[in-house]
This record gives C-alpha cells, structure tokens and sequence, in this order.
C-alpha cells in the first residue's frame, strides 16, 4: 500500500485459515467485495454505492470489510479519516495457491 498509515490488526500470512477466508466469503456482499478489490486494486472509500450496495447502510459495508480484514482476505491501511483496503492476492495465493483466482473465476462465470 501506498503512503503512510497505520495498518489495522490482521493475521500474518501463517495465521491464515482457510475456512475463516471461505466463511467471510460465503456472504454475497463479501464476495462483491472481494472481486472488486482483485478488480480494482485499493479502494479508499468504503460509501455503499461505490460498490453497488446502496440498498446497505455505509455501517454495515464497515463491518463487511472488517470481517474480510480479520479473515485475512483483505488489508486495511488508516490514511489520516481514511482507510485504504485492498486484497491480499499475493500473500492468499502464496498460503492457498489458485484459491482467490478460482473464487473470482467461478463469480464471472455467474454474470
């Protein structure tokens, strides 16, 4: 991650389990998530119609990241007010090889 900023608590790369990662990603909105950080690269703004939830309040896509961040699924950086999330491919990919890469080609095959 670019810039200076904080790093919120996450688990180290060894600490990473896979069934946490699939429960946080078994929730439709966490697998959105997901595919637009793998999409996109680091977001910065957590408002729920960046990423199509605008039917969900900006609190409960929060919670969503922080879930997605304890997981180990995604890394968040506190920039001054803001948080700069991103996916943790690289180190996902080295703990669980071809794990993220299946997960968003069988979410392309959905659309």
């Amino acid at each position: 991650m670019d810039g200076e900023g904080e790093l919120l608590p996450q688990p180290d790369i060894q600490d990473i389990r896979l069934e946490k990662v699939l429960q946080a990603l078994g929730d439709p909105v966490r697998l959105q998530l997901m595919a637009i950080y793998a999409r996109e690269g680091e977001q910065c703004d957590c408002d729920p119609r960046r990423f199509g939830l605008q039917h969900l309040h900006k609190s409960t896509v929060s919670h969503h990241m922080k879930v997605l961040r304890e997981a180990g699924v995604t890394s968040t950086k506190v920039v001054g007010r803001n948080r700069h999330v991103r996916l943790r491919k690289e180190e996902l990919d080295a703990r669980f090889p071809g794990l993220v890469d299946v997960l968003l080609a069988g979410l392309d095959g959905q659309a």
